[in-house]
């Protein structure tokens, strides 16, 4: 299994809406090294749902219900989505503050390119996070 986390803009898509919907499609992603992330994502995998902008934490999880096929929000076929469903939230919400001042998250993409909006975690890391979350 393999952990990741995705970011989401609070005028984008927010963790109501995914709580909604259950399962989406994570779409809109135009940056290849993101693309290339969803395109490694299997069935199963667990990941991270990320407020970034107003408020950034990392608030709850999802796992991956249908690997990568092509973005339906555009014809270019360079774009990928992957569908996601909503599992929980966590305990509490881990600000990027806190992933900022633990050491274990030094490496991690979240703090090295913060622009990226789908990444992967190391098992450590993913487990930190958790941690943080029950904090």
């Amino acid at each position: 299994m393999n952990y990741w986390l995705v970011k989401s803009g609070p005028h984008e898509y927010t963790w109501e809406d995914f709580e909604r919907d259950v399962t989406e499609h994570w779409d809109g992603v135009r940056n290849y090294q993101a693309r290339n992330n969803m395109k490694l994502m299997k069935k199963g995998d667990t990941v991270f749902f990320y407020r970034s902008v107003k408020k950034p934490a990392v608030i709850g999880l999802a796992s991956v219900a249908t690997e990568f096929y092509q973005d339906p929000t555009t014809d270019d076929t360079r774009w990928v989505v992957v569908d996601l469903t909503i599992g929980a939230k966590l305990k509490n919400e881990v600000s990027l503050a806190m992933v900022k001042a633990d050491e274990r998250m030094q490496q991690v993409a979240l703090i090295r390119q913060s622009r990226l909006s789908v990444m992967p975690l190391k098992k450590e890391e993913f487990d930190a996070i958790l941690e943080l979350s029950e904090r």
